[in-house]
């Protein structure tokens, strides 16, 4: 996936059957779905895949307890399944996990448990294993830091975890090996029409070069996530907003905090979400906030009542409170909620997805969750079809191996979520054994990991690396700060980039990075 050589295929191609604006989880779903089916397909991403929402997530493939508390059952039905379907599709980057809900109260044990096994019969042949009650003892066998003055015992069940940007550079190579063109740091600017009107192509401009495109599609597919109303606005004239944008934050703490296996789920909180405490990477990630925010940004912060919520709360559950001192990276992710006709607060807005088409032909899908992306993908390549006249073929992706596919990985070596492109990594360190060097004391990544991203996963900026090909800044911010002159050095040698462009990458990330860290 050479992001120069796809590069050439603008230049060569007269038309398009299908054109994605966004490479986030929904673009980068469609795009596939799009590839793999056959048709004649490109994708564009202005920033890097999974830039802003979809590497934020709380890491969770799952069907949604709190929307089965909401009364939405089609949407858990709906997750349930496409959970089953993602651990079989992509098995290096999702996995099982367990999940207690502790109780406290004498009554929670028993409501729970009831809960659970409703989840369970929802997720059918899919599901991941049986809930059942805990006693005291079992639930402080399995989470030992668990607060316990008062505890009852609890109940487990299972859904499913994963890496949000790691799946999201996989679907972009999904897309290249079916034929696909996908490309980060390509802005779309503004829509073609036809002297009557309808949506014909995109403008679009390189961000490295500042080369203009004029590309021409049978449909435009605008699945730009949080941006879906600037979309909108280059096809309407005073459209009315879409989206309401909600923010979630999470801290990220050491192992100790929750040395086991097993993560927390806390049903209520003061918002009304449910709290997580889940380990991820050898870390552990608590959240999340529910927070109404007025206008997207590519780099939202945690707002300072965020940070102690999550603070707090964590305090009730865990052994050992949590200080602002513990929290190793803070990130705030922005959900795009699609606007309900009545007034409700962000938490209880509907997280199933909405496909509308406008009189113009354009094709906007927006909502959703990572869970339910390939379904969202399905039904929004099937409506594109009807739009544009394209010869109908069915949906392919259902069953399909998402690129990596490695059934049995060794979950203890970090280099896991590579799935079946390990052995590139390794070839990395063969020919030169020095890139087996770590790029830093407290995180498990190597230099052939720089190498192999710069080559293979179109990485173009220190960020994109420490972000997104690793997971560094989310889970060390810090630590990622002292590899940022490391991992510039060698992507400097891989792109052919000169001293300035080191300082200017190493300066940037430095400025994007300061605000993951808690003062």
């Amino acid at each position: 996936m050479n992001r120069q050589k796809l590069l050439k295929h603008l230049d060569t191609a007269e038309y398009w059957d299908i054109i994605v604006i966004g490479g986030g989880a929904t673009g980068l779903g469609v795009a596939v779905d799009a590839a793999s089916r056959g048709y004649k397909t490109l994708l564009l991403e202005m920033h890097d895949f999974s830039k802003a929402t979809s590497s934020r997530s709380t890491k969770l493939v799952h069907g949604g307890v709190r929307y089965l508390q909401q009364g939405d059952v089609s949407l858990v039905i709906e997750a349930l399944k496409e959970r089953g379907l993602l651990i079989q599709n992509a098995p290096h980057l999702v996995t099982n996990q367990a999940f207690i809900v502790p109780s406290y109260d004498w009554w929670n044990g028993p409501f729970y448990g009831v809960g659970m096994k409703v989840y369970d019969l929802l997720a059918g042949k899919l599901g991941l294993g049986p809930s059942k009650l805990l006693s005291l003892e079992t639930t402080l066998e399995r989470i030992p830091t668990i607060e316990k003055e008062g505890l009852r015992g609890g109940v487990v069940y299972y859904d499913g975890q994963f890496d949000d940007a790691r799946l999201a550079v996989n679907l972009a190579q999904t897309v290249h090996d079916h034929g696909g063109i996908p490309l980060n740091y390509m802005k779309v600017t503004g829509l073609l029409k036809s002297p009557k009107g309808y949506v014909t192509g995109v403008k679009a401009t390189d961000g490295e070069s500042g080369k203009e495109y004029e590309l021409s599609a049978h449909v435009v597919i605008n699945a730009t996530g949080i941006f879906t109303d600037d979309i909108v606005a280059m096809d309407e004239d005073n459209p009315k907003p879409m989206i309401a944008f909600s923010q979630g934050v999470h801290l990220v703490l050491d192992k100790e905090f929750l040395p086991g296996d097993t993560a927390i789920m806390v049903p209520h909180t003061d918002d009304g979400r449910v709290l997580f405490a889940v380990p991820w990477h050898d870390k552990v990630i608590v959240g999340t906030t529910d927070t109404p925010v007025p206008k997207a940004e590519l780099e939202p912060r945690p707002l300072e009542e965020e940070v102690e919520f999550i603070l707090r709360h964590a305090a009730k559950y865990m052994s050992k409170d949590p200080e602002r001192k513990d929290v190793k990276s803070a990130f705030a992710g922005l959900r795009p909620l699609v606007k309900p006709p009545e007034n409700k607060n962000t938490a209880q807005i509907s997280r199933s997805h909405h496909l509308q088409v406008s009189t113009t032909g354009l094709v906007t899908i927006t909502g959703g969750k990572w869970t339910t992306y390939r379904k969202m993908a399905e039904d929004t390549v099937d409506q594109a079809l009807a739009v544009a006249g394209l010869q109908e073929k069915k949906c392919v992706t259902e069953h399909m191996r998402i690129h990596g596919w490695l059934k049995n990985v060794d979950r203890a070596d970090h280099l896991h979520v590579y799935g079946s492109d390990i052995v590139g990594i390794k070839n990395i360190i063969a020919g030169d054994a020095s890139m087996a060097e770590k790029l830093h004391k407290d995180l498990p990544y190597i230099k052939a990991e720089v190498v192999w991203s710069t080559r293979n996963e179109m990485a173009r900026t220190v960020e994109d690396v420490l972000s997104r090909r690793m997971r560094a800044q989310l889970l060390d911010a810090r630590a990622s700060l002292e590899m940022a002159a490391e991992v510039a050095r060698i992507m400097a040698d891989e792109l052919g980039k000169d001293e300035q462009w080191q300082k200017d990458q190493i300066a940037e990330y430095a400025e994007v990075t300061r605000h993951y860290v808690l003062d």
